[in-house]
């Protein structure tokens, strides 16, 4: 990523909310329903093309595609790699890990009430999630069926940065970390852990590189890194839960293998969903697991009220020359737009951490689908602001 030279620069994580009319194609292009390239060029790119417009009108420098490719679907994993098939969730038995917590034991009744209404968001005018029947599972030998699914975001990425007609210096392309996916795909395949998690990296990786050879940041979504902690049952250890975490590091690792890190950003936090998060592993038992994965820039919640306080374990880990950081400034987990003063004194946090020319101001989760649309640009706006105000003072 670009570094500050004379102000902060700006950017988010990715999820925005699709354009008005367009509601159910992100679902489309996530299950490869839609592949058709006379249909992306005549509907998709043109919806892209605005969600960029809107972000280069705002002011954010590093822009997304609003990451409307991905899904935690067997159609969308059977786009991208082998060995994969759907079979009936057993009796008692959870659909994904995140079915079954330690904090949905705890919060039985809140938990209850949100897969009643088919939401873990609450956003208003959302429409409810049906609940989920089947396991995605891995029955044979998992390996990418090539950069095709991939290739086709890309280049509509690439054609609607054209038709938006708006200077964009910088751009990211979002992709799952290894440690994210067996969240959702379950191993009835491989014979130990390990296997299962390189060949999920193995499979991404082709993906990974097609993202850099394109000519865009590679951003790791890993929130798998540190949510993990709670859905192991019993609760492990940290230094026990500190191993199962390198494993899923040294995945990533090997996906990234001769990727340059200037290219890459690893993006993690402990889960979008608006719960009480009263267990989740604190940033400092994994902090130095985190400047371990290869890349430039590591992105990470700041801003909301669980994780606020977490600036301080910064100080005392010593960020590697040539690193920086991305820290959420404006948050996911509330319908308050952030006041731009709050959002620049979050950023002189880290810029006197780490200095000015290495911080980018982000956001703490995607937006969309977390708050409403109307929120998620005015919060985007405040971004940029907050972001201003800070530069007036570190470039004064």
């Amino acid at each position: 990523m670009q570094r500050n030279t004379n102000r902060i620069r700006t950017s988010h994580v990715g999820r925005l909310p699709p354009p008005k009319g367009w509601e159910d194609i992100p679902a489309q292009l996530a299950n490869a329903a839609i592949t058709d390239r006379e249909r992306i060029a005549s509907d998709v790119v043109p919806a892209v093309a605005e969600t960029v417009r809107r972000q280069a009108e705002i002011g954010i420098d590093c822009v997304g595609d609003g990451e409307f490719w991905t899904a935690r679907t067997l159609g969308h994993y059977t786009a991208h790699f082998t060995g994969l098939e759907a079979r009936p969730v057993a009796p008692g038995e959870p659909p994904t890990t995140r079915h079954s917590t330690r904090e949905r034991d705890e919060f039985p009744d809140f938990y209850a009430a949100c897969d009643n209404a088919g939401t873990l968001f609450l956003v208003p005018g959302e429409k409810p999630t049906p609940p989920v029947t089947e396991r995605v599972v891995a029955r044979g030998p998992i390996r990418s069926k090539g950069p095709a699914a991939i290739e086709r975001q890309i280049d509509t990425f690439k054609a609607a940065i054209e038709r938006a007609g708006a200077p964009v210096e910088e751009a990211f392309i979002p992709v799952l970390a290894p440690g994210w996916l067996d969240h959702f795909i379950f191993n009835e395949y491989y014979k130990t852990e390990e296997e299962f998690l390189f060949a999920l990296a193995e499979a991404i990786a082709v993906e990974y590189r097609a993202v850099v050879d394109a000519g865009f940041v590679l951003q790791i979504d890993d929130p798998g890194l540190p949510d993990w902690w709670d859905m192991l049952k019993p609760e492990p250890g940290v230094e026990e839960y500190r191993k199962f975490a390198r494993l899923r590091i040294d995945a990533v690792n090997h996906a990234l293998a001769g990727i340059p890190e200037d290219k890459v950003r690893y993006h993690l936090c402990w889960g979008s969903w608006h719960g009480p998060h009263t267990h989740d592993l604190p940033l400092e038992h994994i902090i130095d697991l985190i400047l371990m994965v290869k890349a430039q820039t590591y992105s990470f919640e700041a801003a909301n009220v669980r994780h606020e306080h977490e600036w301080r374990v910064w100080e005392a880990a010593r960020l590697p020359d040539g690193k920086m950081l991305m820290p959420g400034v404006v948050s996911h987990a509330t319908n308050l737009v952030e006041h731009p003063q709050l959002v620049a004194d979050r950023i002189l946090r880290f810029a006197k951490i780490v200095g000015r020319e290495s911080v980018v101001a982000g956001t703490d989760c995607g937006l969309g689908g977390r708050v409403h649309p109307d929120l998620v640009w005015a919060k985007l706006r405040t971004l940029v602001d907050g972001a201003r105000l800070a530069s007036q003072s570190l470039w004064a």
